[in-house]
């Protein structure tokens, strides 16, 4: 069986090309289909597979301004000949899912989000934006979700990355999706004896506005409770300028400083709505408890009284009564490392290889059945 892989663009190692990766591991001879690729950016393991990138690749800056060709994405996807395969498998946040397999060809696609550029974020964007792409947004954006809603009837079968991302997809496409949670490499991250863990609260994750870092500072700096702080973006010089004293911006760090400070918080701190969210996992599986903003994938992580506390309004009052719940809570944090297994890599594997062989209509064989990839 001939399999190709449809991802948006290869130019970093997020939680889209995470599960690039484990569905690499399932199909390790596939070719990756990707509109910009930045080889040194990504892993060993997409690295080892063909990678084609389209026209966009070598357009003037598509490195680093990939964004700005947004609307010549359809075209490129279109311009791909994928005739020879059996099995098109579409990675969809960006453009992905519109190209055009051959007809005997099974099309799945796993879908992070719908455009949120053109959907559920639109106006956000939009406010963000300077004068020039405010007066293109408008019709670009709508010719973009016209042809995204078109191209939904190219996919077979639908999965989402969550119960938020699949009621998405149901809203915008009329489409049902198997919601396949995405992997997390659980055994990365270990606890720590309870006295090695430290008094002060950690946030983690690009420094933009949806995830409202800003909340985070601002409820530390009215406590004048410990909180660090790792990440980068947009937001990281407005962070340091009202930090208080008792909040360290730290910056982008490297894996190692990561899992010392997810092991050794108090609790972590996540205040932005996400689409699912694996950076709740990463502190659970390293046995720290989490206070979320209760919409989006982290209810469907954080178990409420038991590995983490929800607060319901993204205010600074409402966070600090979840810091003070969660103060309050017995919590067990072999709780919170059984639950992050629930979402572990192997747990992916066998759930996305079970959907993918159901949509081909065949058994998998002894060989390679989802439980013994497991």
């Amino acid at each position: 069986m001939r399999v190709a892989i449809i991802h948006y663009w290869l130019v970093g190692m997020r939680g889209g090309e995470k599960v690039l990766e484990a569905i690499c591991k399932i199909y390790p001879q596939a070719d990756i289909y990707t509109h910009v690729y930045d080889k040194a950016s990504i892993s060993a393991a997409i690295n080892s597979h063909t990678i084609y990138p389209t026209f966009i690749n070598s357009l003037p800056y598509a490195k680093r301004m990939y964004k700005k060709y947004l609307p010549l994405m359809p075209m490129a996807l279109e311009q791909l000949d994928l005739s020879q395969y059996d099995l098109v498998i579409s990675s969809e946040s960006g453009p992905a899912k519109g190209v055009i397999p051959n007809s005997p060809a099974v099309h799945i696609c796993y879908c992070h989000s719908p455009m949120r550029y053109v959907w559920n974020m639109y106006h956000e964007y939009y406010r963000k934006s300077g004068i020039m792409t405010r007066l293109m947004m408008p019709p670009l954006a709508h010719r973009l979700r016209a042809w995204d809603i078109g191209t939904a009837s190219r996919v077979d079968h639908f999965a989402a990355n969550s119960v938020t991302v699949a009621n998405r997809i149901r809203s915008y496409y009329r489409r049902d999706a198997d919601v396949i949670h995405p992997p997390v490499d659980t055994q990365a991250f270990r606890p720590v004896p309870m006295q090695e863990v430290g008094d002060y609260y950690l946030m983690v994750g690009e420094l933009v506005g949806y995830k409202r870092p800003d909340l985070a500072v601002e409820a530390f700096n009215l406590m004048k409770k410990k909180l660090v702080v790792i990440g980068g973006g947009e937001m990281l010089d407005y962070l340091r300028k009202i930090a208080g004293p008792t909040v360290t911006i730290m910056g982008s760090q490297s894996f190692d400083v990561l899992k010392y400070h997810y092991a050794r918080c108090r609790a972590l701190i996540f205040p932005g709505e996400e689409d699912f969210g694996i950076v709740p996992l990463e502190a659970m599986a390293s046995g720290r408890p989490v206070i979320a903003f209760g919409r989006g994938g982290a209810t469907e992580t954080v178990i409420d009284g038991r590995t983490g506390v929800f607060f319901k309004d993204q205010t600074v009052e409402t966070l600090i009564d979840a810091i003070d719940r969660l103060e309050r809570m017995d919590f067990d944090p072999a709780d919170a490392v059984t639950r992050a297994a629930d979402f572990a890599t192997p747990v992916f594997i066998r759930k996305f290889s079970n959907f993918a062989y159901k949509a081909l209509g065949t058994e998998p064989p002894p060989a390679v059945r989802p439980a013994q990839i497991a």
